[in-house]
This record gives C-alpha cells, sequence and structure tokens, in this order.
C-alpha cells in the first residue's frame, strides 16, 4: 500500500475528502449561550473549591462537552433522540 499525502487522499478516489458533513448544525443560539454559561458556572465551582473529588471531575468533563458542543454547533445526543434547535432555514424563490 503506498502513502499518500493527505491533500492527495481525497483526489484519488481511494478515500473521501475529510469533511464534517455528518456533524450538521443542530444548537441554536438560546442552546449555545445556556450550555456556556452553565460551563462558566460548574468550572467556578469547581475551581472555588465548592464541588471537589469524583463530582467535580465529572462537572469538569462535563463543562467541558458543554463548552465544546457549544462551540461546533453540535449536539451528538440530539441526533440520537432527532432533536434540532436550530432554527429552521428560510426557503427562497
Amino acid at each position: 500500500m503506498s502513502h499518500l499525502p493527505i491533500s492527495d487522499l481525497g483526489s484519488r478516489g481511494n478515500v473521501p475528502p475529510l469533511t464534517l458533513s455528518l456533524m450538521k448544525k443542530n444548537m441554536g443560539n438560546l442552546d449555545k449561550i445556556i450550555r456556556t454559561l452553565l460551563a462558566i458556572v460548574a468550572i467556578y465551582l469547581y475551581f472555588a473549591g465548592i464541588v471537589t473529588g469524583t463530582l467535580g471531575i465529572v462537572l469538569m468533563v462535563l463543562a467541558a462537552v458543554f463548552l465544546l458542543t457549544s462551540l461546533v454547533s453540535f449536539c451528538p445526543l440530539y441526533t440520537v433522540v432527532g432533536l434540532s434547535t436550530c432554527p429552521a432555514k428560510k426557503v427562497s424563490n
């Protein structure tokens, strides 16, 4: 098997180009704002020493997931349950 540079992978037909088409936006602005605020509160609670131990670690992981999903506007769990908080796109004639 020959090794191809990443830039050539999609042009040879062997491997499809890397795209984010599987990650269609499914989060609206209000959803992203709420997740970001919850993440900020969780981070504050952890670093202020209010929440510690295992619960603190779980809270930090949850905060990281909330921030990541807010940044990319995509929640995998929403896809599984068929939910989308993204506003519907208007179709122009």
